[in-house]
This record gives structure tokens, sequence and C-alpha cells, in this order.
């Protein structure tokens, strides 16, 4: 993003408020509900953050530390590891030339539809599984050690879903019925993603440790040009097998994940900058790197504001928490000639074989066809965006639910 982007500062709600403001026998203030509507309506940027959440500092710091090193496993390593820890991966792990990582976690609702008959006023609480008897005193987990980590991943993640039922309430109550919290509770599950955003130095890391293929020589002159133009993106100098890194460039940093779902959540970012001066075939691989501030002071969350007709870039607290439900975007099926999603056509299907196939991956994608419902059966005319999504869900997990271990 271009210096000088406008900031956006989020609306800001204690988590405390949020309980309180979720009750049905709130007294709080009206004006905060005001401003939760304001931020989350049409003319609102359509999130806002979170903080002041218990435990939220320390699961954030433990857990999000271990993406990197997650990352930088050797795929043996870190297929044992995500096997161990129940978790699996929506990006293809074994590529190097990968620009992130993303590890994921189904996370369910205790109670699933059933809870949808329970009062307001029992709390949110009850439709979540969160205890965590087996993990002990979060403060007592050492950092950068996966002992814990299925355990911190979920904790991390009811604590996030506890935040999404208590705003999903309290819009409810403002604009009356219940959708949001029912779509929420008859999707009976969540998704978790841990995603790291590769650094160029990353990127050098996963292919100097990548397969290789070819004559030697081939991949002698491959892999010095390789190292070479990520060196320059990175804007590091080198000396034999050391790596420097000569001041903070922007490309360093990669933009923030953001999608939509009935609600995503995301945690404020973790900015990790390696040491100035390591050497790249041991440290870098096994190092986690230290913490530090958002070289621009900002997320690097982009978000388009209707209201101002133009992109900013998001800031919010350290350690909070951002919220973004879709709960007021439309379907309109009319709007398109039926032949351009009607299965007996096939234009879906050839469209995506198409961008597959210039990608290269045929075997992957006939895995994502088995697994993916097709778009026909899940989108309906005048659908809300939640209900796509609570159906999207619904046929995605299907029974099980089980993530890929790939």
């Amino acid at each position: 993003m271009e210096e000088g982007s406008e900031i956006l500062q989020l609306y800001e709600i204690q988590y405390s408020d949020l309980l309180l403001l979720s009750s049905s026998s709130s007294s709080c203030s009206h004006y905060q509900e005001k401003m939760i509507m304001e931020n989350l309506g049409p003319t609102g940027p359509g999130l806002l953050a979170i903080t002041n959440v218990p435990d939220a500092s320390l699961l954030r710091r433990k857990v999000l530390r271990l993406a990197r090193k997650l990352a930088l496993l050797s795929p043996d390593d870190r297929k044992r590891i995500l096997r161990d820890h129940n978790l699996g991966s929506d990006v293809p792990l074994k590529n190097p030339d990968r620009n992130v990582s993303s590890f994921a976690m189904q996370l369910k609702y205790a109670q699933g539809t059933e809870a949808i008959e329970s009062k307001p006023s029992d709390g949110v609480g009850s439709h979540l599984n969160l205890e965590n008897e087996t993990m002990g005193r979060i403060s007592d987990i050492k950092d950068d050690v996966f002992d814990n980590l299925e355990n911190m991943f979920k904790a991390l993640g009811l604590c996030m879903m506890e935040i999404g039922l208590c705003l999903a309430r309290i819009c409810d109550m403002a604009i009356g019925g219940n959708e949001l919290e029912q779509s929420l509770l008859e999707s009976c599950a969540a998704k978790g993603r841990l995603i790291h955003y590769h650094s160029m130095v990353d990127s050098l890391v996963l292919r100097e440790a990548g397969p290789k293929k070819g004559s030697s020589k081939r991949n002698a002159n491959n892999h010095a040009r390789s190292k070479e133009n990520l060196l320059k993106g990175a804007n590091l100098d080198t000396n034999g097998n050391e790596v420097r890194l000569c001041e903070i460039h922007p490309n360093l940093w990669q933009q923030w994940h953001y999608d939509y779902g009935i609600f995503t959540l995301l945690t404020d970012p973790m900015f990790l900058l390696s040491s100035h001066r390591t050497t790249v075939k041991s440290e870098f691989s096994n190092s986690s790197g230290q913490e530090c501030a958002s070289p621009s002071g900002h997320s690097y969350l982009q978000v388009f504001h209707p209201n101002k007709n133009k992109v900013l870039m998001v800031k919010a607290s350290p350690e909070s928490f951002i919220v973004q439900p879709a709960w007021s975007k439309t379907f309109s099926i009319s709007d398109y000639p039926m032949e351009h999603y009607n299965p007996s056509v096939h234009h879906l299907e050839q469209a995506e074989e198409h961008y597959f196939a210039d990608q290269d991956q045929n075997a992957l994608t006939q895995e994502i066809q088995k697994i993916v419902p097709p778009l026909s059966a899940r989108l309906k005319d005048g659908m809300t965006f939640a209900e796509f999504s609570r159906e999207t869900t619904k046929q995605y997990y299907g029974g099980s639910g089980l993530q890929s271990n790939k």
C-alpha cells in the first residue's frame, strides 16, 4: 500500500461490555448499541474491534508465534505434528514456492441446533465447549513448543466464536428476529485458521530446502537466480551463507488475509523480525523470529468504506479482535441467465477446469471437486449471505467435518 494511505481507526468495545449488551436483561448504554449498529450497518466500515478479552494476549502470543515454525518445518515433521494435533491445511504445503501457509481446524459448537431453543439469558458460553482441562494454566505453557498446540488453538478459536455469538445476539436484538445467531448455531461449527504470510527470507529458506529436480548445474543456476531475485525484493544483503537485513522494506510484509464468512474474526496481526545477522541454512529455519511493531503502524488490512467510497487501511489496538459480519448482502439469481449456473450446461465446471489447468494442479483440482459441493446446490435466489454461508458450511463439512492432514 502506498505511503500516506488514509487510516481507519476501528470503533472499539470492551469484552465485558459486549457480554452485558448481549444479555436480554442488559441495561447498558444505548449509545454503545447504536455505535455497533452504525459501524456494522450499510454506511459504516462493516467491522469493529473487541478489546480486553480474557487470556487473549497470552493465547495470541503463544499460538501465532507457532505459525512460522510450522511453515518452515520439513514436510515430514510438519505432517506428523499436524496429524498429532488434529490440524489440516487448505493450501498445498508441499509446494516450496507458496507465499502463505495456513493451518486449519474445525471448531464445534457444543450443543448444535439444540442450542437455538435456549433462552437469551442462558448466555452464549453455554453453546461452546470452553473446557481445556488438559491444558492447565495458559501462562505456564512454554513458548515456541508444539506440545499444547491443539488445546491452545481450540482455546483461541472458541474465544473468538463466543465473541461472534455475542455480537450476533446484539445485532439480532437490534434488527429483530434471531437470524444471525441461528445461522451460526445451525452451522454447528466454525473453521479456525492459523496463517503465516511468508517474508522473502522465509521463501528463500523454503526454496533452499525444497526438492531439486533436473541437472545439478541447472539447479544451481536456477537457485542462484531465485536467491538473487528474492534478496533484491526483500532488500537483503548476503555474505556467503549469511543474510543481513539492510533496512525494513514494505515488501517484507504480506498483505493481511481477509475473507467473508457468516462472521469473520481476526486477531490483531503479529509481525516477526528475524535477527539482523543470521545463517540461512541453520538459524532461519529454526528461529521463530522476534515480534516487532507493525512497520507502518497499521494492520495492513484493507477495507472498502462505502460511505467514504474509498479503500482504507485498518488500525486497531494491539491484541484486539477484529469482527466483520456478513449479514446484509443478498444474492439475486435473477440478475444472471440460468445457463451460467445450470449444471446441465457445465459452464461453471468448465471455468473451474480452465482455471486450475492454468495452475498446473490437476491432481489437486480433482481432490477439491470431490470435497466442495457445486455452487448450484448451495445458492438460491434471494438468499442472504448468512443463509448462503450456512448452507455452504453444512454441505462442505457434511457429517464428519474433518479437515485434511496434507
